[in-house]
């Protein structure tokens, strides 16, 4: 009677262990995964992602990424959103062991609607992090918040919760892989390529300063180019492709309007970004 006792005591003792166990495993949010539960709805939902160790940077910085989906007719916005979008704002105060984020913005598209002009994303979108711990010995545990806009008939302000241990096992590096080859790689002026920003000019005589800007690319590749002034408050116009360039090139102007009040052009430094289907690249050039 002893002994059937002892074992029933013992096998109630492990049925509650393990059911502890299980509970812990669900609730904890430091345990490791690769994905973050999806934070949203159907038009729009937001987690984080985690690459393994086997991905870490030069310098200790883990890979990890924003993973955003969005509902059919949806879109969402790049860094600069253009003049009719909000970009996202990220905050990262709440992570453990985290001394800096760097977050990343694939190549975007751009939209032309009812709403005006605006650059960004449909469908779905990784924005690439790359973390860097305060301690490399010790757990990082990634807390993202993020205000971002999306737009169909309608634009509608969200925001977002996740939190994710870093690293991840694995599943996620390829994900990862493909969109931070796409994040724009930033290039000399003229520099050789299949992609090539060749000539910056300036024009003047018009009621705003014009831009001309050449761009070399393969004979059938659909080019787009967008501009971003030195600070976020310049609202520049996405450039407007033309014809009169060179063989084997393509043209875009845009004016240099929207500056900031009291703002001058003489000095500032645009950031210009070309992007094909499968090539981005960005060029920087200071305004004489």
């Amino acid at each position: 009677m002893i002994d059937r006792i002892s074992g029933v005591r013992t096998c109630a003792v492990v049925a509650f262990a393990s059911k502890m166990a299980l509970l812990a495993a669900i609730c904890s949010p430091a345990a490791a995964a690769d994905a973050s539960p999806w934070d949203g709805g159907p038009r729009a939902a937001v987690r984080l992602i985690a690459a393994s160790s086997s991905q870490t940077a030069p310098g200790g910085a883990l890979p990890a990424g924003i993973e955003i989906r969005l509902g059919t007719g949806w879109k969402t916005y790049w860094r600069y959103a253009g003049d009719s979008g909000v970009p996202p704002r990220f905050r990262f105060d709440r992570s453990e062991n985290v001394r800096d984020v760097a977050v990343l913005f694939p190549a975007p598209h751009g939209f032309n609607d009812e709403s005006g002009e605006s650059i960004g994303y449909k469908g779905e979108v990784i924005l690439p992090l790359r973390v860097t711990p305060r301690d490399a010995a010790k757990p990082v545990l990634l807390r993202l918040d993020i205000d971002y806009a999306i737009c169909s008939n309608l634009c509608i302000p969200v925001t977002g919760k996740a939190e994710l241990q870093l690293p991840g096992d694995g599943e996620k590096d390829a994900a990862l892989a493909a969109s931070e080859a796409r994040v724009p790689k930033p290039v000399a002026l003229g520099a050789d390529g299949a992609l090539s920003i060749r000539v910056i000019r300036r024009e003047d005589g018009g009621a705003h300063p014009r831009m001309i800007v050449d761009v070399a690319a393969p004979p059938d590749a659909k080019v787009a180019l967008f501009a971003e002034g030195p600070t976020p408050d310049w609202a520049l116009p996405i450039p407007s492709p033309v014809a009169g360039a060179p063989a084997g090139q393509q043209r875009f102007t845009f004016d240099l309007d929207g500056l900031p009040p009291g703002a001058s052009a003489k000095g500032a430094t645009l950031r210009l970004t070309a992007v094909t289907e499968t090539t981005a690249i960005e060029v920087t050039t200071v305004l004489e």
